[in-house]
C-alpha cells in the first residue's frame, strides 16, 4: 500500500510540475541565445529548485531553425521551431518572450507586440534599450507586463541589478567603466605583446570576441549604448546615445603604450559619467590610466564598473561577453520573470527596470568645459623648428607643454614623439589640434588622450 501511495504521489508530482512550469520563447539563436538553451537545460534542476517550479522552453525563433538548428536546439526537443518570431510571441503555450536577435528593427517589434499582449520579455539589447528604453518600460508598465535587461550591459556582471537595488539607497557622483570586452582585449594585447593594431583585431576576429566588421566595438559605439543605459540607472536622466562624446581605439599604437608607461600609466577604453554641480558629463574615449589603480589590472575581454558613492567605492568586474556569460544574465532575468508571473500575475514590476519611478530631461555638460591633463602624441619628418612650432600652436590657445619625451627611434621621416601638457579645458586643446594638423612636416594627425585623474588604487 505504502508503495502503492508513492506511486500515486509520483504521478501527481509529474502532472503538477507539467501543468506549473512557465513557458518560455527564444527568438534569436546566436551565441547570447544558444547559450541561454543550454544554460536553461543543463541547469535545470538548479533553477527549478530556485523557483519552486520548472522553465520549460516551449518555442525556439530564428531564420535557420528548421534548415539549420544548432546543438543547443536540440536540447530542447519538444520546442515549437519556427522562423517567425510572430507565431512565439502570439502563441499561448509562450509566457514569457526572450528578445536575443539585437539591434533596433525587428526586435523593437517584437518587444512591442509581446508587451502588448502583456507577456514579460527579456532583452541582451543594449541598442534599442539606450535607444527607447524608457518608452519600452512604459508600455511594459501600461500592459502589466515586466522588463528583464540585466544581460544588455556588462554580460555576467549583475551591474544593473546592483544599480536598481544593491546601493539603491547612495548618492552616485561618478561611475567609470570598461564596458567593451573585444575593445579591452586588443588594449592589452598591443600592450602585452607589442603586435600591431590590426595584428591583434584579426587575432580577436579568429577568437570569436570581435565581428567582422568591428566598428561598433572599436569605435566605441556599443560602449556608449551601455553608458546610456548605466546613466539613466544611476542619475535617473534619460539619455540619448548620440548625446555622449565618442573616441574609438583604431589610432593607439604599440608607441603610445611605451610612452604610457614612461608615464606610470597604461590605455584603455573608459565610459565615463560624473554628476557636476550644472549637470552631467558624460564620455567614451581611451584615456591614459595610472598603472596602481584598479581599472588598469582589468586584462583581456573582461569588463568593469567602478563606482563613487557618497557611501564610498564599489567595484565590479567579471566576464564582460560571451554566450556562458550573457546566457546567466538572461536565465536570471527569465526567472525573476517568471516569478512575477507566479507570485502576481505579472501585474507588478517589483522595481522600475531604469531604478526611477520617472526619468528627466539629460541636462549634459559640455565636453569642452573638461579640464585635464593631455597626452599629445606626433608623428613627424624630423627638421630643425618642429618642437617651437608646436609649442606656439599651443601657446595660441594658452595651452603650455609640461614635458617632451622621446623614445630612441631611427626613422626621421616617421619619428613619433609625445608631449604632455600642463591642465587646460579640452575645447582649447581641440582647437590647438586643429590648427597643428595643418603643419607640412606631420606625417599624421596628433593623437590626443586625457590623462584620466585618480581613480580607486588597486
Amino acid at each position: 500500500m505504502a508503495g502503492h501511495d508513492k506511486s500515486e504521489w509520483q504521478h501527481a508530482q509529474v502532472e503538477w510540475n507539467s501543468v506549473s512550469a512557465v513557458r518560455v520563447g527564444i527568438i534569436g539563436l546566436g551565441n547570447v541565445g544558444g547559450g541561454t538553451l543550454r544554460l536553461l537545460r543543463n541547469n535545470a534542476s538548479e533553477i527549478e529548485g530556485k523557483l519552486g517550479f520548472p522553465l520549460e522552453v516551449s518555442a525556439v525563433c530564428s531564420r535557420s531553425v528548421l534548415t539549420n538548428p544548432s546543438e543547443a536546439v536540440s536540447l530542447h526537443p519538444k520546442a515549437l521551431r519556427t522562423p517567425d518570431w510572430r507565431e512565439v510571441v502570439e502563441s499561448p503555450d509562450v509566457d514569457i518572450v526572450a528578445e536575443l536577435i539585437g539591434g533596433t528593427g525587428s526586435a523593437k517589434q517584437i518587444v512591442e507586440t509581446a508587451l502588448a499582449g502583456g507577456k514579460p520579455v527579456v532583452t541582451a539589447n543594449k541598442e534599442l534599450l539606450a535607444e527607447q528604453g524608457p518608452e519600452i518600460w512604459q508600455r511594459a508598465a501600461g500592459n502589466g507586463a515586466t522588463l528583464g535587461m540585466e544581460a544588455a550591459v556588462a554580460g555576467g556582471i549583475p551591474v544593473l541589478n546592483v544599480l536598481r537595488e544593491g546601493i539603491a539607497g547612495d548618492g552616485i557622483d561618478a561611475l567609470i567603466g570598461i564596458l567593451n570586452g573585444t575593445s579591452n582585449y586588443i588594449l592589452t594585447e598591443i600592450e602585452r605583446t607589442g603586435a600591431a593594431f590590426d595584428q591583434v583585431l584579426k587575432e580577436a576576429q579568429d577568437l570569436g570576441y570581435a565581428e567582422a566588421d568591428p566598428s561598433a566595438d572599436i569605435d566605441g559605439y556599443d560602449a556608449r549604448s551601455k553608458l546610456a543605459i548605466l546613466a539613466a540607472m544611476a542619475f535617473g536622466e534619460q539619455v540619448s546615445p548620440r548625446d555622449i562624446p565618442l573616441q574609438g581605439i583604431r589610432r593607439i599604437r604599440t608607441i603610445d603604450f611605451a610612452y604610457a608607461g614612461r608615464l606610470g600609466h597604461t590605455i584603455r577604453l573608459l565610459a565615463t559619467a560624473r554628476r557636476e554641480p550644472n549637470g552631467l558629463r558624460l564620455a567614451v574615449r581611451p584615456a591614459l590610466v595610472e598603472r596602481n589603480t584598479i581599472l588598469a589590472g582589468v586584462m583581456g575581454s573582461y569588463n568593469a564598473l567602478w563606482v563613487h558613492g557618497r557611501g564610498g567605492d564599489t567595484f565590479y568586474y567579471g566576464k564582460g561577453a560571451g554566450p556562458d556569460p550573457t546566457g546567466v544574465a538572461v536565465v536570471s532575468d527569465l526567472m525573476a520573470a517568471a516569478r512575477d508571473l507566479r507570485q502576481a500575475g505579472g501585474s507588478v514590476q517589483r522595481v522600475q527596470p531604469f531604478g526611477h519611478t520617472r526619468l528627466s530631461p539629460h541636462r549634459p555638460v559640455s565636453s569642452g568645459t573638461e579640464e585635464r591633463q593631455f597626452y599629445l602624441r606626433f608623428r613627424v619628418r624630423d627638421r630643425p623648428g618642429i618642437l617651437a612650432a608646436l609649442a606656439s600652436k599651443l601657446a595660441e590657445q594658452g595651452v603650455g607643454i609640461e614635458a617632451v619625451l622621446q623614445e630612441p627611434h631611427f626613422d626621421k621621416q616617421d619619428l613619433p614623439f609625445v608631449a604632455t601638457l600642463e591642465p587646460a579645458r579640452r575645447a582649447a586643446v581641440e582647437k590647438a589640434v586643429e590648427t597643428i594638423k595643418g603643419l607640412d612636416f606631420l606625417v599624421d594627425e596628433p593623437l590626443a588622450l586625457t590623462l584620466e585623474p585618480t581613480l580607486a588604487a588597486a
